[in-house]
């Protein structure tokens, strides 16, 4: 592994107002970075599964997508779903860094910004992140798969939904933090799996309660109330519809299946 003072790589530069990072362009430059500079968010989605670079600097408010959602659907893609991605963001808010942090991002800076302390942190993520994968930074890895914009769409609203079960976020929050708008989230949850939204959000929540049903250790009132239903006799009524056995007789069958 070379020392953090000499590393270098390609970096992926994402911001709308491009000029704001041309002291950091000059700086990357002189220490030898390969750079490409991305002014769309879209655009970076596809630029980033198809050079994956070896970080991401991301600005956080865009027109066209938020740096969140960028930073969801890239944690989506296999190709770019390990590549550090640092916020630099003229944003000094305490939420905002927080669910930068959150969703996948290594670092958060705020503009305006020294071009010295971004190239450090670069430096420090690219020494962790190669050190993780046993590489020195020089040597490729295998292609990954380029996912189309309609399944990185249909993965990150999939997580998000199945990342709180009892409280799912609205379809306006679903489809804005997954990089779209609500029609075309429609649309794609229908072309890809056949339903609504709704109706998955149901059938999410039907398979959780499954698995808790199986690992026997939560009550039914509390497993009705994990997954989102407003009681367990309407937990119970939903179950039965579905699976064509009550909660408690699938949680009996699978116990005796374990035996």
């Amino acid at each position: 592994m070379r020392e953090v003072s000499t590393l270098t790589g390609h970096v992926l530069l994402v911001d709308d107002r491009p000029e704001e990072l041309r002291p950091l362009v000059r700086v990357l430059t002189r220490e030898g970075f390969r750079l490409s500079v991305v002014s769309a968010a879209r655009k970076a989605v596809y630029q980033a599964q198809l050079v994956k670079p070896d970080i991401i600097v991301l600005d956080l408010h865009m027109p066209d997508m938020d740096g969140f959602a960028v930073c969801r659907l890239l944690r989506e893609s296999p190709a770019t779903h390990k590549v550090p991605i640092i916020f630099l963001s003229s944003s000094t808010s305490v939420d905002d860094r927080l669910a930068g942090l959150k969703w996948g991002a290594v670092d958060f800076v705020v503009k305006p910004y020294t071009a010295e302390e971004v190239l450090a942190r670069l430096r420090i993520h690219l020494s962790l992140a190669w050190r993780a994968a046993g590489r020195d930074g020089s040597d490729d890895e295998p292609a990954q798969e380029v996912l189309g914009p309609d399944e990185l769409v249909l993965r990150a609203a999939s997580r998000l939904i199945f990342d709180d079960l009892a409280n799912p976020p609205s379809l306006q929050d679903i489809a804005k933090a997954s990089g779209t708008h609500e029609k075309r989230l429609l649309k794609v949850f229908r072309e890809r799996l056949g339903m609504t939204v709704f109706a998955y959000i149901r059938q999410a929540r039907l398979q959780r309660a499954k698995e808790l049903l199986s690992e026997g250790v939560v009550s039914i009132e509390d497993i009705a109330a994990l997954v989102g239903f407003s009681g367990a006799a309407n937990f119970a009524t939903a179950f039965k519809a579905q699976e064509g056995v009550t909660p408690r007789a699938y949680r009996q069958q699978s116990q005796l299946s374990k035996v």
